[in-house]
């Protein structure tokens, strides 16, 4: 049995496009395969632990800065209890919406969370950074609402692909397919191109 972790990035509800796009694929994939599990993690309704400094010396302590004291334990075994949740999952679908050129600051709140030594990455010295995840996939529903790939710097820059793209390879994540509804504002069919990213949306599951 498949389990698919999604990932909801955005607050806006079912007014949500990204959520539109990633329910539609969802609702498609649960149709072909019955049996596939879905854990829905909707980060504006999850109390996730602050990244705070016994987290980082915790953190840090995998590279040799310090020693993991006892408030680092208590607070290491937090990033631990969220990041297996994420860890257990096969395939992972996200739906983000672009926030100031970049991804909203509760997934990257959470990204800071997940992306641990020893969880989710490794590093040598010489090998540099290296992803701990294998055979795990991902799909991503990118939605703005001016900016859109190829248009003049003046509808904005990407920082949303761009730094997830970085972060997959940094994990693991090899096998990273995209759906993108951009721009959905600056369009003279809006209404139109929704339902275009839903029907593509529909056809990737």
């Amino acid at each position: 049995m498949t389990k698919i972790l999604h990932i909801n990035a955005s607050p806006r509800g079912s007014k949500s496009q990204s959520a539109q796009l990633a329910n539609a694929y969802l609702d498609t994939r649960r149709q072909r395969e019955p049996a596939v599990d879905v854990d829905t993690l909707s980060l504006w309704e999850e109390d996730l632990p602050e990244f705070d400094g016994d987290k980082n010396a915790a953190k840090l302590s995998f590279f040799g800065v310090g020693e993991m004291d006892a408030a680092g334990k208590t607070a290491w075994d937090q990033v631990v209890e969220v990041t297996q949740r994420f860890m257990a999952a096969d395939e992972y679908v996200f739906n983000i919406p672009m926030w100031n050129g970049g991804i909203p600051y509760k997934l990257k709140h959470y990204i800071d969370v997940i992306t641990q030594p020893g969880l989710l990455f490794g590093f040598e010295p010489e090998r540099g950074y290296f992803g701990l995840l294998e055979n795990k996939a991902a799909h991503v529903f990118y939605s703005s609402g001016v900016f859109a790939p190829g248009a003049d710097r003046k509808y904005g820059e990407d920082y949303h692909s761009a730094y997830m793209n970085w972060w997959f390879g940094l994990v693991g994540i090899e096998r990273v397919l995209t759906t993108r509804h951009q721009p959905s504002i600056l369009t003279a069919t809006p209404a139109d191109d929704l339902e275009r990213a839903i029907a593509q949306a529909r056809a990737a599951a």
